[in-house]
């Protein structure tokens, strides 16, 4: 079958075969004279076989043909192969090929022609040149945007780096140079941070996932803390450096210090005073007791007032003093290894509290609430506090009161709703400061720190104490703990 073949090619017109060919093809004698023009170069250059054939190759007006032709060169080895040149179109326009030249000899092996053998990739050309302009031009802008940002960078107060997918540094501004010198060139975890290893906690990865990362960093060779803030470079999607900027946090975290130590300080004092105080209050109560039961029939009625009197300022001083206490050691408490039932916690608030809820008749209705770290005194206090404020405000206007909870994206909410006259929009606020109770609460006791301990205890655990009204009427007080505190 194959041998058919072969016999039917060699019988098969070499004409035909260059005229179905799809590239351009031409032969000439040795003076350039062409002698053989096949479709495809008709198609590509527009003139026929008849126009071309007899006629010298230059009235293609090739280029670089016409300067130098290098087809019967000597210098210049055969065959010649992928060449990028152009010929004038007939309708004038220029159309770029891509050829291949050769030598034509006969048997005794004397050149007799040559043969050239082309492509038309003017369309290839010109989106290559189209591409090459653009490159060129996002080039030029990002040489522009880089500019840019190391002028600003370089004008910035805050040290400031630049650093590829190897640690490297490509540009640190002026104040980082003023700390650590001219380090460009140098691995950052080297030249910055005094490593000879990668940081262990090296942010590149997750910058180059396009995240940004924050991390507290000392910098022995300036003496100093900074917040150092690690940006994608130059755009989030696909970065392939990072951009550090550190701030200078050093007076901040010893403000902090400071501010802590005074906190704890206070709580302390508060905490002895507290204490302290109440112990003479028991027996103060119990004399006043004591008096009214063994004298008071022999008292008039400004005697019996006055040891009443006595009871109800002793019994006030103990609650002020109790809370002031309970506010104190919010924040002092470690926090507990696993997560709390906070369901279990809420119904054994409600069982202490029951003969309250018991003198308003209220109904307390308590729904599964989410696990969180808070220690369990602290969230006891959180509950008892949200729900004594709800019986002593609210249960007598309307017995049911709410207790849920929700796990959300980001956070652990918890609720308290009442179905009371509720709090006026603008005493939301004041009602969390210490001593600050609303309008409406003037003829009921308290001593105005149960919702400002709430609050501290929200605070302290990086949450949020919050009021807002009841849909229908009421108030209903919202607890946010942040999600890494939740199951």
């Amino acid at each position: 079958m194959r041998t058919n073949l072969y016999r039917l090619l060699a019988d098969y017109p070499l004409e035909t075969l260059l005229q179905t060919i799809p590239t351009g093809l031409f032969l000439v004698d040795t003076d350039k004279i062409i002698v053989y023009w096949n479709l495809e170069a008709e198609r590509i250059t527009g003139f026929s076989a008849a126009e071309a054939v007899g006629r010298h190759c230059s009235f293609l007006h090739g280029e670089p043909c016409d300067r130098e032709c290098g087809l019967f060169s000597e210098k210049i080895p055969k065959p010649d192969i992928d060449l990028i040149c152009s010929f004038r179109h007939k309708e004038g326009h220029k159309v770029t090929l891509n050829k291949n030249v050769d030598l034509l000899r006969d048997k005794g092996g004397r050149i007799i022609g040559g043969i050239e053998a082309f492509v038309d990739i003017s369309r290839l050309k010109a989106l290559e040149d189209s591409l090459r302009s653009e490159v060129e031009k996002r080039t030029r802008e990002l040489e522009l945007e880089k500019a840019g940002l190391r002028a600003v960078l370089d004008g910035m107060i805050d040290p400031a780096y630049i650093s590829d997918d190897d640690c490297r540094i490509t540009f640190a501004n002026r104040a980082m140079q003023e700390i650590v010198g001219d380090v460009t060139g140098q691995f950052c975890y080297k030249a910055i941070y005094g490593k000879n290893d990668i940081c262990e906690d090296c942010p590149l990865p997750e910058v180059l996932k396009g995240r940004i990362v924050r991390e507290e960093k000392n910098l022995d060779s300036a003496g100093r803390t900074y917040e150092v803030i690690h940006s994608p470079y130059p755009l989030a999607r696909n970065p392939t450096h990072k951009l550090g900027v550190c701030r200078d946090i050093t007076e901040r975290i010893e403000v902090r210090r400071q501010l802590l130590q005074t906190n704890r300080e206070l709580d302390a004092f508060v905490s002895t005073v507290s204490h302290d105080l109440r112990s003479p209050l028991t027996p103060l109560i119990g004399f006043a007791d004591l008096l009214d039961e063994r004298y008071g029939e022999q008292m008039d009625e400004i005697g019996r007032e006055c040891i009443l009197e006595i009871k109800k300022t002793a019994e006030k001083m103990k609650d002020l003093l109790g809370d002031l206490l309970s506010l104190s050691r919010v924040g002092q408490l470690k926090e507990p290894d696993d997560f709390l039932d906070a369901t279990q916690i809420a119904e054994d608030v409600k069982l202490e509290l029951a003969d309250r809820i018991l003198e308003h008749q209220a109904w307390v209705k308590i729904s599964p609430l989410p696990k969180v770290k808070v220690p369990e005194p602290l969230l006891s206090d959180l509950f008892r506090n949200l729900l004594a404020n709800a019986l002593k405000y609210a249960a007598d206007h309307n017995p049911l009161i709410e207790i849920s909870g929700q796990e959300l994206a980001d956070r652990v909410r918890y609720r308290v709703v009442d179905h009371g006259p509720g709090i006026d929009q603008s005493e939301w606020e004041d009602v969390f400061e210490p001593f600050r109770r609303g309008r409406n609460t003037r003829d009921i006791p308290g001593t105005g720190i149960g919702l400002a301990t709430v609050a501290k205890i929200a605070r302290v655990y990086k949450g949020e104490a919050r009021v807002e009204k009841t849909p229908g009427g009421g108030a209903t007080f919202v607890v946010d703990f942040p999600i890494d505190r939740q199951v």
